[in-house]
Order: structure tokens, then C-alpha cells, then sequence
């Protein structure tokens, strides 16, 4: 698992390279390569060891302490211990929308951050039934290329929204003018695909990987219940609360906060309701039965 996420995470970085090449050439030639190059350089390097503090920035988190959040804490250290990882850092997000997602290069640097809307939510065993499933992302090594990619998808959308400004203040001067019309066509093929390109960059995380984090979240808690109940009321608020959360963190979460459109065609996310419906079938099949199976 961890070999295969590592793997991934190579790749995507490399595949981002190549995009910032192509954009690079497309403005400015040669001169803009070079630039694209070095300019890739540093975001690999920061998308590899700074990628979960940019998640939590880009998501708005907080971090609180013991004193802040002493029952939230509580039930993290308990389960930290239950699943035999460090205790990670709590973060808060405030907003009504409810949700959670873990980040972190390994366990040893990892953050689990919740929303005060599903704090709100959630009874305390569904709600230890969501941060159980964040524990498992974090033991299974999912959580370093989920960081890595909403750093690249941030990057990709930033991509779009600079070459839109290119086009309004003429930054295509990089390249001869009988190429002028090649690079205004590349130009604006940037601006409309480089945000279909993140949402398909997103939807390269497995959907697996949910399945896999709600068993050893099951496992963790020792109960799939009261994650299949919090998986519930989290699908049914995520049709009714407004989105308030950076699209390039959407595959983060426990549930996709976001509905429609390119989104809902690429979901990163598997069916709830198939979700829950194998969670109930560990329960009735008995916990540590399936689990070995």
C-alpha cells in the first residue's frame, strides 16, 4: 500500500511537471520553459513535504488544543492508541457543512481535521466512527497522495486563472508572431481544459480507498455502526448545507462536499449508500470474521 501510494505520488508530481512545460511553451516559448521548469521544481518539493499544511490552509483549519477541545481530543487519543498510530494533531474548520478529512505525510506528521458542522451533527460513537476512518487513511498511507493532490489540483486551478490574466494584459509576447495563432489557440485550450485536467487529476485517487478506510475504521472503533449511521446523516446534509470548501480539496473529505457538474461525473468518492450497505454487511457478518476473510 504504502509503496503503491508513493508511486503515485511520484508520478502525479511528474505529470504536473509536464503541464507546467506545456503551459511554460505555450506563453513564452523556450524562455517560458525554463521558467516552467524551475517554477515546477519548487512546487514538487512543496507539494511532497508541505503538502498537508497546504491542504489545511486551503480548507481554512485551525488547530486546537486540549484545552479548546478537550472531548474531541479525547476520543482522537483514544483511537490513536486502538489503532496503534501517534496521536495526530486536531484541527477545526468552521463551518456548518459537515465533514472530516485526514492529512499528512506519514503518521508521524499527520493532522485530522473536523468541521464544527459535523461536531454539531454527530452523536460522540458516530462521530468516533468518522475520525476511525480518518485514523485508517493515515495507517494505510493514503493520506500523503490525497494531500499531494489537492496541492497539484490547487496549482492546475491557479494554472488557468493565470493564463486568463496572459490573454487580458497580452502575455503571449514570448512567442513569434506567425506562431501567434498556435499560441492562442494553446492559450485557450489551457484556460478551458487545465480545470477539467484537476478535476480528472482528483479523480485518479482510487475510490477503493474509502472502501478500505471504512473497514479498518470499522476495525479501529470496533463497531461499523455507528459509521454507517454518521455516513448517512453526512450525505443527507451534503445535498442540503451550500459548498464552502476549495474544490481542489473535495476528494479529501469523508463525503464529497460537492454535487454536480464535472464533480459529480468524476467523484473521487464511491456511492454513500453502497458505503453503508457494506458496513451493515460487516456488521451482520460479524466484524473480525469479514475482516480476516
Amino acid at each position: 500500500m504504502q509503496t503503491w501510494n508513493t508511486l503515485k505520488t511520484t508520478l502525479l508530481l511528474a505529470a504536473l511537471t509536464g503541464l507546467f512545460l506545456l503551459i511554460g511553451w505555450t506563453f513564452a516559448g523556450q524562455q517560458g520553459m525554463l521558467f516552467a521548469f524551475g517554477f515546477a521544481l519548487l512546487m514538487n518539493l512543496g507539494a511532497w513535504w508541505f503538502s498537508d499544511k497546504i491542504a489545511l490552509s486551503m480548507t481554512g483549519a485551525h488547530e486546537v488544543s486540549p484545552v479548546e477541545a478537550p472531548q474531541l481530543h479525547r476520543i482522537v487519543e483514544t483511537l490513536a492508541a486502538q489503532a496503534n498510530l501517534p496521536k495526530p494533531a486536531v484541527y477545526i474548520i468552521d463551518t456548518p457543512m459537515p465533514n472530516a478529512f485526514a492529512t499528512g505525510r506519514d503518521p508521524q506528521h499527520s493532522a485530522v481535521a473536523v468541521t464544527t458542522g459535523i461536531l454539531n451533527l454527530l452523536t460522540q460513537d458516530e462521530l468516533a466512527g468518522v475520525l476511525a476512518h480518518e485514523l485508517a487513511h493515515i495507517r494505510h498511507r493514503d493520506t500523503l497522495i490525497a494531500s499531494v493532490v489537492a496541492t497539484v489540483a490547487g496549482a492546475i486551478t491557479y494554472l488557468a486563472q493565470m493564463a486568463q490574466w496572459a490573454f487580458l494584459f497580452g502575455g503571449m509576447g514570448g512567442r513569434d508572431d506567425d506562431e501567434g495563432a498556435g499560441s492562442l489557440i494553446g492559450g485557450l485550450l489551457m484556460i478551458i481544459l487545465a480545470p477539467i485536467a484537476a478535476v480528472l487529476i482528483q479523480a485518479a485517487i482510487s475510490r477503493s480507498r474509502e472502501f478500505s478506510a471504512d473497514a479498518g475504521g470499522a476495525q479501529i472503533a470496533g463497531n461499523p455502526i455507528p459509521l454507517a449511521r454518521a455516513l448517512e446523516k453526512l450525505e443527507l446534509a451534503a445535498q442540503r448545507v451550500p459548498v464552502q470548501v476549495n474544490p481542489a480539496t473535495s476528494h479529501l473529505f469523508i463525503v464529497n462536499p460537492l454535487r454536480g457538474g464535472l464533480a459529480g461525473l468524476f467523484s473521487t468518492h464511491p456511492d454513500t449508500g453502497e458505503r453503508i450497505r457494506r458496513l451493515l454487511a460487516m456488521a451482520n457478518a460479524g466484524l473480525d470474521q469479514l475482516l480476516t476473510a
